[in-house]
């Protein structure tokens, strides 16, 4: 429980960080190159799923032992998601390398799956 909240801080504060980095410093070159709508999905699901991170985090402190398992597999896949997905578009923008764009559906497929493990578990919830 203690590692989904500091993951979900640490992807909280990046988020934040490439965010105001890609509107600031990066603009111009997001903008040149067309990619400033894919730097502003990966920095938006990186953050969302941060929050979902603290959120299963808390969850699991109050959780039986069936519900914190599943919670665990929840958190995990988020973090794979977020690495996954956010990564490969942080990846493209960085780079111009738009090959990496065929791994973002796998990262989008472990974010789906954290939700759904969200949902199992919170059918184990008291």
């Amino acid at each position: 429980m203690k590692l989904m909240i500091q993951v979900g801080a640490i992807l909280g504060a990046l988020a934040v960080t490439l965010g105001a980095f890609g509107a600031h410093a990066l603009r111009a070159t997001l903008e040149a190159s067309g990619r400033a709508d894919t730097f502003e999905t990966a920095v938006k699901y990186q953050f969302y799923h941060a929050i979902m991170l603290v959120v299963v985090g808390l969850l699991m402190q109050r959780a039986g032992v069936d519900a914190t398992r599943w919670l665990g597999w929840s958190g995990y896949a988020f973090i794979g998601g977020v690495l996954i997905f956010s990564g490969s578009l942080y990846t493209i923008c960085f780079t111009g390398i738009t090959k990496f764009g065929a791994v973002a559906p796998i990262g989008g497929l472990l974010l789906i799956a954290g939700w759904v493990l969200l949902l199992l578990a919170a059918g184990k919830l008291s």
